[in-house]
């Protein structure tokens, strides 16, 4: 019996007469852990099956409608975070900084591109990866390859590399920390647009950017206060802003045990995040990704790439959103700075000419990751933005709108990526690298960028 079959209903959401929260078991699931104990798996299953919901239906189909606007060019997608989340990592001060550099950027893009931003971050629940190889050499000595805290961990040992079905559970508690943190924040007043000068990072004060954002929070902040002068009460929604998650629906069974049928909705969401996405890796059409994600009622993502056809990217867009519904899929198109011009095209004139109403995303890192002779991955920040400003200019000659960037970044002070205002060089890159997986841009970088893309957006 595969896990949970026994614990959840197979009843047909309407208009899925062949789908089933169970159907995608008998597709090929590739990325997948294989654990050693199928009776320890099976008994993590149904815990997951019985805890709380970490997000609300609510909250999903808020997104939902808000992406729908992005589709039409009324709103701007500002997706970041993590590479991987780490369990270690599950701590006040690094949570408060990525939701501070999200801030920040959003500010940022909503000044200078006069649209209101979606804010959705790549955590409270990233932290399984997909991987190129399913093991890891080291002096003769061969382990599985390190796939993300939710199953295994980094240290090259054989105890840390075994998947284990406990942190499964792990991983859930964490993301509900992360999420209850985030919330508490946000209802406390962190992104209270009076005081956006609360948001900074001390670290970076004597970069340049700095004093930019500082001219641009003292600007909204008269702004704001202008207008309550004149309405005589407090301007509504400036206390407060909307936060969504999202992170790659990798592990199946993780997410389909957080995935149930709500009161008085149709169909089944999955209650693990907002916003879930299928990577390039696991988007065959007949696979368990696409056939688990076509039944869900969330909206979902989709990463496409060099290995992308017109014909298979519209065959894939029936199969995951027949209805065409506005705010149901996002494309996040992820080339490199070198391949985008050559790539991109197609889709967009398929996509176009099929009528179909999709909301397109630049991802502009995953494209152009590199290796040192160090043996560093890293990431130039000239290519991230050549492929950023290229993606402008090649929507804008097909007639569509690119709404939105996906990266990854922190709000740390890491050295991962090269370039940047502070030019940041192959030398730099060991003093703080510290990501286990992919390079981030660090909190001075995605600032910039954000500032780059609002003035491209501007003018």
């Amino acid at each position: 019996m595969s896990p949970l079959s026994a614990h959840n209903s197979d009843a047909e959401p309407a208009g899925l007469d062949d789908w089933s929260l169970t159907s995608w078991h008998s597709r090929l699931a590739l990325q997948q852990p294989e654990y050693p104990s199928a009776a320890a798996l099976e008994a993590v299953m149904r815990q997951l099956g019985r805890l709380p919901p970490l997000v609300t239906s609510g909250e999903i189909e808020a997104l939902r409608s808000q992406l729908a606007e992005a589709a039409r060019g009324d709103r701007f997608l500002l997706q970041g975070g993590d590479c991987a989340e780490q369990f270690a990592e599950c701590d006040a001060e690094v949570i408060a900084g990525k939701l501070k550099i999200l801030l920040q950027m959003s500010l940022v893009l909503v000044h200078g591109a006069k649209k209101r931003v979606i804010r959705v971050g790549r955590f409270a629940g990233q932290y399984a990866k997909p991987r190129s190889e399913q093991v890891e050499a080291r002096n003769g000595v061969e382990l599985p390859v390190y796939r993300g805290d939710l199953i295994n961990g980094v240290a090259f040992e054989p105890a840390a590399r075994t998947p284990d079905p406990e942190r499964l559970l792990r991983g859930y508690e964490r993301a509900a920390l992360t999420l209850n943190f985030i919330r508490a924040l946000i209802d406390g007043g962190f992104a209270d647009l009076h005081h956006p000068e609360y948001w900074d990072l001390e670290w970076v004060h004597h970069s340049p950017l700095a004093a930019e954002y500082q001219r641009l929070a003292e600007s909204i902040g008269d702004s704001l206060r202008f207008m309550e002068t004149l309405s005589g009460e407090r301007v509504g929604q400036t206390t407060r802003v909307d936060f969504f998650t999202s992170h790659e629906g990798l592990h199946l069974l993780y997410e389909q045990a957080q995935t149930r049928q709500v009161p008085q909705r149709e169909g089944w969401y999955n209650l693990s995040t907002h916003l879930p996405w299928i990577g390039m890796r696991t988007s065959q059409i007949g696979g368990a990704h696409v056939e688990y994600f076509r039944g869900i009622a969330n909206p979902i993502a989709v990463k496409v790439g060099p290995g992308t056809t017109p014909e298979g990217l519209l065959e894939l867009a029936a199969v995951l959103d027949p209805g065409n519904e506005p705010g149901r899929l996002t494309l996040i198109h992820r080339f490199g700075a070198r391949a985008i011009a050559r790539g991109l095209p197609p889709l967009l004139q398929a996509v176009e000419q099929a009528g179909r109403r999709v909301l397109w995303v630049c991802d502009p890192m995953h494209g152009n990751t590199e290796r040192t002779a160090e043996g560093f991955k890293t990431r130039k920040f000239e290519h991230i933005l050549g492929e950023l400003e290229q993606a402008f200019d090649l929507h804008q000659r097909a007639g569509t709108c690119l709404g939105g960037v996906h990266v990854e970044l922190t709000g740390e002070n890491v050295t991962e990526c090269m370039g940047g205002a502070r030019n940041l060089s192959e030398g730099d890159l060991g003093r703080a690298y510290r990501s286990f997986v992919d390079p981030r841009l660090n909190y001075e970088q995605a600032l910039e960028l954000a500032m780059l893309i609002a003035h491209r957006m501007r003018h």
